[in-house]
């Protein structure tokens, strides 16, 4: 009988081993074709010395052949890393932090006579609050004979959109939806300004191989000569441009919301308290999910009061910002996200499990919708009834959300230049909608807000 255990989707391209899951717990197979790489990147000190420096995720190895493969030469069971996300959830300077991490790792590896194999950001995650790099089997053994494997990945998966960012002064990170592998140099050629060709730098990374893709060449029998001066070089290239880009960083209409906020009559300090108080009642949330987070100002709140806590916004300003907090401030439990959750992230890839959608990976404990819901009422036209079916998806056990009313000032501003087409917007219809699938615990005004804030418990 054959030990049960399920592959993970997105783990069938490499031939050197896949990720799997077992009794709850996800293992990586080392297959015997890469025995030699994998016994070098041991025996050279590069793994250890990776892990020591916080860069790659640690593992144990199992000495036991857990999926009965014939294939299988060893097994790891790296440290869980508690959430994933994708480069197209990333603000811009997790994707250059990301890119800065791939290349110092290839650095590294290269002091111990091993290269990555792989130039992809689906190799790293936030972990702990930093980057971390998550796939063992990325290592080979460094041959100055060859080019490096990976180059052209990395400046398609990591240069191009960020290039594309930098210059176009726009938030792109969706452009990665269309292509998961990496955005085409041919394609990022076209949408850099002709100055960039001035760049020597740009010239080499970008419109050089852009000239050449596509065409075919047999190098199987010319001599190549790739020393690890000429690829220090090529990293040192890489970092260079990298460091230099700028995200497209600008003022947006919710990127000083809560500094406006808090000069309303003390509105957040009450709703905070608020907040604070019934969440101390309720040992059993450890995961949170702050749906429309901004600043992640309450992602901070339930973060401190030890909550893992995923905060996801869709303005990108934002989001960038609270990464940079988290990453300066070693804050170890807020996953920041980009998400638009009018049109969050769908699965894609083959059979479209290879990567998977929002919904997929998100259920936790307790979500945040605070001053929220009225957003995507009068901007998208969705419905209190797809409203709670959202938050029905996306909540185990707990909801706090904050009813906007319309007569509110913000509201108003929002409803200045279109018609009213929302008479069912009461604060009475809420309540039925949202009591379909929970049931209101605990309700409170926020004083001299005319707003009201519900603790909602799934049914």
């Amino acid at each position: 009988m054959q030990p049960s255990f399920t592959k993970e989707p997105s783990s069938f391209r490499d031939p050197s081993g896949y990720i799997f899951e077992k009794d709850g717990c996800l293992f990586r197979q080392v297959n015997q074709i890469f025995k030699e790489e994998f016994d070098f990147f041991n025996q050279s000190g590069c793994y250890q010395k990776l892990v020591d420096k916080g860069l790659l995720i640690p593992h144990k190895v199992i000495n036991e052949n857990l999926t009965g493969d014939s294939h299988c030469y060893t097994t790891l069971q790296p440290e869980p890393v508690p959430f994933i996300t994708y480069p197209y959830e990333w603000s811009f300077d997790m994707l250059k932090d990301a890119a800065l991490l791939t290349l110092r790792i290839t650095k590294e590896a290269m002091a111990s006579k091993m290269i990555l194999k792989d130039a992809t950001p689906f190799n790293i995650q936030w972990y702990r609050g930093k980057l971390i790099f998550i796939d063992t089997l990325s290592f080979e053994k460094y041959d100055a004979s060859k080019p490096w494997i990976a180059y052209r990945q990395f400046c398609e998966c990591f240069l191009s959109p960020l290039l594309i960012m930098h210059y176009k002064k726009i938030t792109l990170q969706n452009l990665m939806l269309s292509y998961p592998d990496g955005i085409p140099v041919t394609v990022t050629k076209n949408l850099l300004p002709r100055r960039t060709k001035l760049s020597l730098h740009l010239y080499l990374h970008i419109h050089l191989q852009a000239k050449y893709a596509g065409r075919k060449t047999n190098t199987k029998d010319k001599p190549v000569n790739f020393s690890e001066k000429k690829m220090i070089n090529i990293l040192t290239s890489l970092e260079s441009v990298i460091k230099n880009l700028k995200s497209p960083t600008t003022t947006t209409v919710w990127s000083d919301y809560y500094e406006e906020a808090a000069q309303r009559n003390q509105y957040i300090e009450e709703k905070k308290s608020i907040i604070r108080e019934w969440i101390n009642h309720f040992a059993d949330i450890k995961t949170a999910l702050d749906v429309g987070a901004n600043d992640g100002l309450f992602s901070k709140l339930t973060a401190q009061n030890g909550i893992y806590t995923i905060a996801a916004d869709a303005d990108h300003t934002c989001v960038n910002a609270l990464y940079n907090y988290c990453k300066l401030e070693k804050v170890k439990n807020i996953q920041p996200m980009t998400i638009d959750f009018s049109n969050p992230t769908p699965a894609i890839g083959f059979n479209l499990t290879e990567r998977k959608s929002l919904f997929q990976r998100v259920q936790t404990d307790l979500v945040l919708a605070l001053a929220f819901i009225h957003h995507l009422v009068f901007t998208k036209n969705i419905s209190f009834i797809q409203l709670a079916t959202l938050f029905t998806r996306l909540s185990k056990k707990y909801l706090l959300i904050e009813f906007v009313p319309k007569d509110d000032p913000k509201v108003q501003e929002m409803l200045l230049n279109k018609p009213d087409i929302y008479p069912d917007y009461l604060i009475e219809n809420f309540e039925n909608a949202f009591s379909a699938t929970f049931t209101i615990v605990k309700k409170q005004s926020i004083a001299n807000s005319g707003r009201t804030l519900y603790l909602m418990e799934k049914q």
